[in-house]
Formats: C-alpha cells, sequence, structure tokens
C-alpha cells in the first residue's frame, strides 16, 4: 500500500473546470451544427416545393392548350359525322358537300389530313380535295379498334409516318360512326403533325437538362422536348417503374431516376383533362438544387471554420486553465510539504490532525498520535556537519515512511529533529507496535558506523477514545508529554501517555 505523505485534506473537485469548458463548446457546437442542418434541410425542401409549383404550373399550361387543341380536332370529327349523315347533303354538288362535311376543320392548328371512311376502310371523303383519294385503310390501328369497340369515345392512335412527301411525325384522333341500331358505319378520322408540340415545348423555359414529354396511357412517347432520337418516338415505355408510379397516382411529383438519362430527376405529372395523355415535366435534379448546392457550400464552409475555431480556442483555453491548475497544485504542493524530508509539513499536521479529530469524534473510532524525536541530534549535527545531519532526517523520514503504510495515516515533520505521525481508527496497542517496529528500524540503521552518536529515537504515544474525557490540544499534549517521558527515562524507548 502507498504511503501517505505531504498530501492534504482538501476536497478535490470532481469536476475540472477545463472538462466543463470542453463540454459546453462541443455543446455548442453541436447546437450550431444541429440548427445549420436544419435551416439548410428545410431550404432543401423549399427549392424542391418551388421547382415543384413552377412545374406543376407549366403541367397546367400544357394541359390547357393541348386539351384546347384536340377539343379543336374533336368538334371537328363531331361535325364530320354529324354532316356525313345529314341526307340532304347527298344530294348536292360535290363542292357544297365538301365545304358542310369540313367547315369546322380549317380552324385546327398543325392539321394534317381529316378523312371519312366507310365501313370497309374506303375513303369516301378527304379534306385535302374535293374528289377523295383511292384508298383504303382498314388495317390501320384506329379503324380496327372501332370495329371491335362500339364505344363512341375518341380514339388516339400511336405515333406514325405521314405517307405523304414530307414523312413528318403524326397521330390521329378518330371516332367511330355507328348507326341507328348501333351497328358499325364508318371512322371519322383527323390528323396531327407532332411538331405543334415541339412549338408548345420549345416556348417553356424548363432548364438545359430538364425534359417535357406527352405520353398515352398506354406508355408510348408521343412527344419529347428537347426533341429525342427519332426511334424514341412511339416506343413504349409502360414497362417503366417511373411511368408505371405515374398511372398509379394520376397527378402529383416524386423524385427517381431517369430510366432514358440515368440521373436523378424531380417528376411532375398530369392527366390531360379525360384525354388518355399524360403530360410529364422530368427536372433534373442538378438544376433544382444547383442554387441551395451554392449555398450550402458557402454555409458549410463559414460554419465549420467558425466551429473549429471555436474549439481551437476552447482547446488553447483549456490548456491554460490545465497549466494554472498544475501550477497551482504545485504550489499547494510546495506549501504542505517539507523540502528537505519530502514529508508533510506542521501546517498540513494540523490540517490533517483536525480533520480526523472530528472524524473519530463522529465515528467513535480511536485516533492515536505519535511524537517522534531523534536522540543525541545537535551533537551528531555538530560532529557530521548540516550536511550529515540533513541526510540523517532525510533516512529517519524514509524509516518512518515506511511503517506507515495505510492511506488514511499521515507522516509529517513537526520542527526540527522532530516527527510526529497521524494514526486514524489505530487504538493504543496497534499505536505502540508501529511505535516500537519505527523504534528498532531506527537503531539498526548504518548511517555513519559512528558507535559514539548512533542514530535511535524517542517516541510519545497519545490515543483518543470515546471513554477519553480530553481535547485535541490534550491529545498533543499528551503526545508530547509521553516523548518528554521517553527523553527522560534514557532515550530509545516508546512511552504511551495514561
Amino acid at each position: 500500500m502507498s504511503v501517505r505523505r505531504a498530501i492534504p485534506h482538501h476536497p478535490i473537485r470532481s469536476t475540472r473546470p477545463e472538462r466543463l469548458l470542453t463540454l459546453g463548446s462541443l455543446l455548442l457546437v453541436i447546437a450550431i451544427l444541429s440548427m445549420v442542418a436544419f435551416l439548410l434541410i428545410r431550404e432543401r425542401a423549399n427549392a424542391e416545393l418551388s421547382a415543384t409549383r413552377a412545374a406543376s404550373n407549366i403541367v397546367q399550361l400544357i394541359d390547357a392548350d393541348v386539351l384546347r387543341n384536340i377539343q379543336l380536332y374533336d368538334l371537328s370529327l363531331l361535325g364530320l359525322i354529324a354532316a356525313s349523315q345529314r341526307e340532304d347533303l347527298k344530294s348536292v354538288s360535290p363542292l357544297i358537300r365538301h365545304l358542310a362535311l369540313f367547315d369546322r376543320a380549317t380552324a385546327a392548328p398543325y392539321k394534317g389530313d381529316i378523312l371519312l371512311l366507310d365501313n370497309q376502310g374506303d375513303v369516301i371523303a378527304d379534306s385535302a380535295s374535293v374528289q377523295p383519294r383511292k384508298g383504303n385503310f382498314a388495317d390501320r390501328e384506329y379503324f380496327q379498334s372501332h370495329v371491335n369497340d362500339r364505344t363512341p369515345g375518341m380514339f388516339i392512335s400511336r405515333p406514325f409516318k405521314s405517307a405523304e412527301a414530307d414523312n413528318e411525325w403524326r397521330i390521329s384522333f378518330s371516332r367511330r360512326i355507328s348507326g341507328p341500331h348501333g351497328e358499325f358505319l364508318g371512322v371519322a378520322e383527323a390528323a396531327m403533325r407532332l411538331n405543334y408540340f415541339d412549338q408548345l415545348f420549345n416556348s417553356l423555359n424548363i432548364g438545359r437538362d430538364s425534359t417535357v414529354t406527352l405520353i398515352s396511357k398506354d406508355g408510348i412517347l408521343l412527344a419529347l422536348q428537347p426533341r429525342p432520337a427519332e426511334e424514341l418516338i412511339g416506343k413504349d415505355f409502360s414497362n417503366r417503374p417511373n411511368f408505371q408510379r405515374i398511372v398509379k397516382e394520376g397527378n402529383g411529383s416524386f423524385t427517381g431516376t431517369s430510366s432514358l438519362y440515368q440521373d436523378k430527376r424531380l417528376y411532375t405529372f398530369s392527366k390531360v383533362g379525360d384525354l388518355p395523355l399524360i403530360v410529364i415535366v422530368a427536372l433534373s435534379s442538378d438544376e433544382v438544387y444547383a442554387s441551395w448546392k451554392r449555398t450550402a457550400l458557402v454555409v458549410s464552409l463559414a460554419t465549420l471554420a467558425l466551429c473549429v475555431s471555436l474549439l481551437w480556442l476552447t482547446w488553447l483555453f483549456s490548456r491554460e486553465l490545465r497549466l494554472r491548475r498544475n501550477a497551482e497544485q504545485e504550489l499547494a504542493q510546495l506549501a504542505a510539504t517539507d523540502a528537505l524530508t519530502g514529508l508533510a509539513n506542521r501546517r498540513t499536521l494540523d490540517q490533517v490532525l483536525r480533520h480526523e479529530w472530528f472524524r473519530a469524534q463522529r465515528s467513535g473510532m480511536p485516533l492515536s498520535l505519535l511524537m517522534i524525536d531523534a536522540d543525541h541530534f545537535k551533537d551528531f549535527n555538530d560532529r557530521h556537519g548540516h550536511q550529515g545531519g540533513d541526510d540523517a532526517l532525510r533516512s529517519l523520514a524514509k524509516v518512518i515512511s515506511a511503517h506507515v503504510r495505510r492511506p488514511a495515516d499521515l507522516v509529517a515533520r513537526y520542527g526540527g529533529e522532530e516527527f510526529s505521525v497521524i494514526l486514524a481508527e489505530t487504538d493504543s496497542q496497534g499505536a505502540q507496535q508501529i511505535a516500537e517496529h519505527i523504534r528498532c528500524s531506527v537503531e539498526q540503521l548504518p548511517l555513519t558506523g559512528d558507535a559514539e552518536f548512533p542514530m535511535t529515537v524517542s517516541i510519545g504515544i497519545s490515543t483518543w477514545t470515546t471513554k477519553s474525557d480530553f481535547s485535541l490540544e490534550q491529545l498533543l499534549f499528551a503526545a508530547d508529554k509521553a516523548l518528554y517521558q521517553a527523553k527522560e527515562s534514557g532515550r530509545n524507548r516508546v512511552v504511551s501517555s495514561g
């Protein structure tokens, strides 16, 4: 067990100031980082919300324009069907009949040819000329659809290339012509050039890497801006996860990976009225968050610099506090320690003795005090000089300390060649044993080989118990009196007070 020396019995603070400072700085840094992270996350959400609103406005604009123009085509088809079923038009001249059949078709922008087909697919009226062209369209997708489907709704075909000289991409709108009893009489069909959508989409500012798409509910690509490669027009995207989600939700927005461009995009989509068409605005995530990323970078760097500076200043201040505390501890240690022997000094002895006295009063355990004095030390000092005397005192201090091993005990230099030992929770018999061990060990010291002046000690003991009726001062006086008796009795002996 370690020997208790010049260690003051002052209460030690469990939490050091620099630890509190460091903890406070860390909590402040965490709070700053949390606040900045929260603000950046909120700004990112605001950037996404703003982009979604802008895309929704674009989708609504496209919806309105496309719906208006397709309604013009539908009006043309309905007018053509209504006129073809009038009996009075069959007897008029071909020119008048042509004007009556196709009077509403001239208003449709980007229109192609409008045809009236009989139940065999033969052309019976053609908007391009008074005399209808020779041709049969019974094999076309729209014709077969109306043959098999008795519903009167409008059918929108897949994109196809015109057989005319311009060879443009077109889609057709068609309606079934039914008799009084629902029998199939033919088809009214109108073609629209897809460059209408190019013109419409080009008028919108959606960003360099973003796209606007018109797609059928079956997943057939009708138009895409920026204009795609020719092989994408008419391609089936119905098996793509993004399209399946769009069809399922109908209207809304979400962030996903483009199967066409392999990058993150913010999709905003809507159905075009009751038509089997869907408009999709896909904004590039890089463009949506470009401004936010620049702001986040600047704010993050500034916050990082602030936090690093704060932690660095905290480290400097903590180091100064630590150095100051260590210096104070060293000064306190020096103030509590005897410089020659390294034992506790008289000031520390008084503090510890008072502390142990009150502790013994509370616990009822005995308290013993040893007063030790080197015999004939003045003559020894005169014979061997001050250096020899100092060496002798240091050796004596080591011997005493070697026999006082409990942490609660204390060895102190009382003054000159006199030493004191506080033995907490030790009765008179235990103190007597320890004192005798000290005396024998000192007597056996091979200090100088001087037989005339061997090193010996006299020891006085006083003990307080619950049966005692005296004060702390009387305890000291009793130990000192016992030491005096040991001196008077011939020295090199242990005497315990009555």
